[in-house]
């Protein structure tokens, strides 16, 4: 009830016009084989977000949840894995926090058939736009002035994201906080994104460029290696009426 209250005052107070989600507006995944994920628990991800992206993971029946610290990443065989998620909060504090090791390790995981799930931060991360990312998403943030602010934002599922998602139309509500705005890369080699959803309102303080937001990806998907890569800027974990947005992601990252 403190999140929801805590939700609504955000949305009040900064976009007076967006009205709430219904209930369970994101219906859970119909079948789904039990999953082994594992979860990035360090520098960069927030404490709360990973307590409730894990939640979200254990909404599903049979999946089991691994934290992983930073050596962890790079040390472990992440084979025994279905999915790695890296949640809200620093993409580059991530990206220093597992090192080379890590990152090489995540991207191998992908490579080799295993899904990649990045919210906000773990986004940043999985771009190859940035030295220190992941290099598993052929995308570019529009700009290097990344903190737009917070607040709740309009979103709208294509029909690629309704595959995934399912049949939703129309606008929804997102709570938003400095995710990445992207644009493709166009590195060679680099299979390109599909978009998933797209910012239908946008927020842009601090000196960042207005206009660049709206109509934006805010979820994309792509393929790499013979994984499957899906991030997702915003936080829909925490919007209410959304908590079956990340189920409904780590379905499809799980399909074999």
């Amino acid at each position: 009830m403190a999140l929801l209250a805590a939700t609504q005052l955000a949305q009040a107070a900064i976009s007076p016009g967006i009205p709430t989600n219904p209930p369970n507006l994101i219906a859970p995944p119909s079948v789904v084989r039990p999953l082994k994920v594992a979860i990035y628990d360090g520098p960069g991800s927030g404490e709360k977000g990973i307590v409730t992206v894990t939640q979200r993971i254990q909404q599903l029946p049979g999946a089991r949840v691994t934290a992983l610290k930073p050596d962890q990443i790079g040390t472990h065989n992440l084979g025994e894995f279905d999915i790695v998620v890296f949640s809200g909060g620093s993409g580059s504090a991530q990206a220093k926090a597992i090192g080379e090791a890590g990152r090489k390790n995540v991207r191998a995981f992908v490579e080799g058939g295993g899904g990649y799930l990045g919210i906000c931060a773990g986004a940043y991360l999985a771009c190859a736009g940035f030295e220190w990312g992941l290099g598993i998403l052929n995308a570019k943030t529009v700009s290097q002035k990344w903190q737009r602010g917070r607040g709740m934002m309009l979103m709208e599922l294509t029909d690629e994201g309704r595959a995934v998602f399912g049949p939703l139309r129309g606008r929804f509500n997102v709570r938003y906080a400095n995710g990445p705005i992207i644009n493709p890369l166009g590195r060679e080699g680099l299979p390109p994104y599909h978009v998933a959803a797209l910012f239908r309102t946008e927020i842009s303080s601090n000196g960042t460029p207005v206009g660049v937001m709206i109509d934006s990806p805010a979820v994309v998907c792509a393929p790499f290696g013979k994984g499957r890569v899906l991030t997702i800027s915003p936080h829909s974990e925490d919007t209410p009426g959304l908590e079956n947005f990340v189920p409904r992601a780590l379905a499809w990252l799980g399909e074999k």
